[in-house]
């Protein structure tokens, strides 16, 4: 069920290769160990608007919010996190703000239908 989702401004894609970096992230994913690689899922959603600081507009970001079902330990959501912050680093060094943020989903609450 891990769900990751790359959220970047408008403008990132004329210096980034979006369509790479996500294949890129996901497969970081799908290599961790963590989660039965049929149910990872990742897209990518562009920001027309946004604002960073006194800079506004003028700065662009890609950020990551990775959320998974509740029950893996801190040490293995911080190996993730650090996994998905290397491939940023690696191929978007030149983005002013990249961010990664690991979410638990409650087990309890999630429901998913699938054919």
């Amino acid at each position: 069920m891990p769900n990751l989702v790359m959220e970047y401004s408008n403008s990132v894609g004329e210096r980034v290769n979006i369509e790479g970096l996500l294949e890129d992230l996901h497969q970081s994913v799908l290599e961790c160990g963590l989660f039965d690689v049929d149910s990872v899922k990742s897209r990518g959603h562009r920001y027309h608007s946004w604002l960073i600081g006194e800079k506004g507009n003028d700065a662009d970001f890609i950020h990551i919010d990775f959320q998974l079902l509740s029950g893996r330990t801190a040490e293995q959501k911080r190996d993730l996190s650090r996994r998905l912050m290397a491939v940023l680093t690696e191929q978007a060094s030149n983005i002013d703000s990249l961010t990664v943020n690991i979410r638990d989903m409650d087990k309890d609450c999630f429901l998913k239908v699938t054919n």
